[in-house]
């Protein structure tokens, strides 16, 4: 099959699940109009181990099939980058995955909760291959979207990705927990990193009522999608909305106790559906809403 049928099949698929695309037919259009293999270096790690304990390589030059099939599989995130780069993609290997393209249904997931208008600005922080940065281009318009890559290896080859297809976003390398203040305020800000805290420039970034989507470490054993918006005030509230899995921004890596980052309250004393937070300059909180009986 092609990639343009695989694309087909896999936007098919996830339309069938009761996450998928809902009712943002923008977004599928644009997971249609915009090329996934693109975007995916010849050689990427399979995420789950062997009985050896390495990761398998899939180059597509040996397997091209097999790695276009890999592309387009709904549940399945591709390893781009293994111990911050210092690990060739030339055979099967161990290490800390550090960089990855997101599984489809995943981003899907993501840019569904940021629900951007055309024309809204947005701040990216993680570019990785770029992929996710051409879906936001196609819904707002390129010179509208602001991406962020703290990686100068992995910024350049998603650039030149997006110059092929004509797309050129603001492109800042740096590190994204500083956010880019002098393209600010936004409309709408998405991780494509987890954080353990939500970084204060952010907050401090958006507009008025504009959105934040980003992965959270959280104590459940998962990072947690957050929807946040804004006050004004360098402040925002809102709720978890999704699990999900996502590599750490490096300068969050380290492990702190989750009662020093707000969470209140003991993990599994209720459902992560029921998680209220509040996030400022000063630090965050994580509670369990009060649900009233009646």
């Amino acid at each position: 099959m092609t990639a343009k049928g695989l694309r087909a099949r896999c936007a098919w698929e996830m339309s069938r699940g009761p996450r998928g695309f809902a009712d943002c037919s923008w977004l599928h259009q644009a997971f249609l109009d915009v090329p996934r293999e693109h975007f995916v270096p010849d050689r990427v790690w399979w995420p789950a181990p062997g009985d050896d304990g390495r990761y398998a390589l899939i180059d597509r030059n040996v397997r091209p099939r097999a790695w276009l099939k890999a592309v387009y599989l709904p549940g399945v995130a591709l390893i781009t980058q293994i111990d911050d780069g210092t690990v060739a993609p030339t055979a099967p290997a161990v290490g800390a995955f550090t960089s990855s393209i997101s599984s489809p249904g995943v981003v899907v997931e993501l840019l569904r909760h940021l629900a951007p208008e055309p024309g809204e600005s947005v701040l990216e922080v993680g570019t990785g291959t770029g992929y996710t940065t051409a879906l936001l281009a196609h819904r707002t318009g390129a010179a509208s979207v602001t991406t962020m890559e703290i990686d100068p290896h992995l910024a350049n080859r998603a650039r030149d990705r997006l110059r092929a297809l004509g797309t050129t976003p603001g492109f800042i390398v740096g590190d994204g927990e500083e956010g880019h203040a002098d393209g600010g305020p936004y409309d709408r800000i998405v991780s494509t990193a987890s954080v353990r805290r939500i970084p204060p420039a952010w907050l401090r970034q958006l507009k008025p009522g504009g959105v934040l989507v980003a992965p959270l470490d959280s104590p459940y054993g998962h990072d947690l999608l957050v929807r946040l918006v804004a006050d004004g005030r360098g402040g925002a509230t809102g709720t978890a909305v999704a699990r999900v899995e996502f590599m750490r921004v490096r300068g969050q890596r380290a492990p702190r106790p989750y009662a020093e980052l707000g969470w209140s309250g003991e993990p599994g004393a209720a459902a992560w559906e029921d998680l209220r937070v509040t996030a400022g300059q000063a630090g965050q909180c994580i509670t369990h809403a009060v649900v009233e009986h009646t």
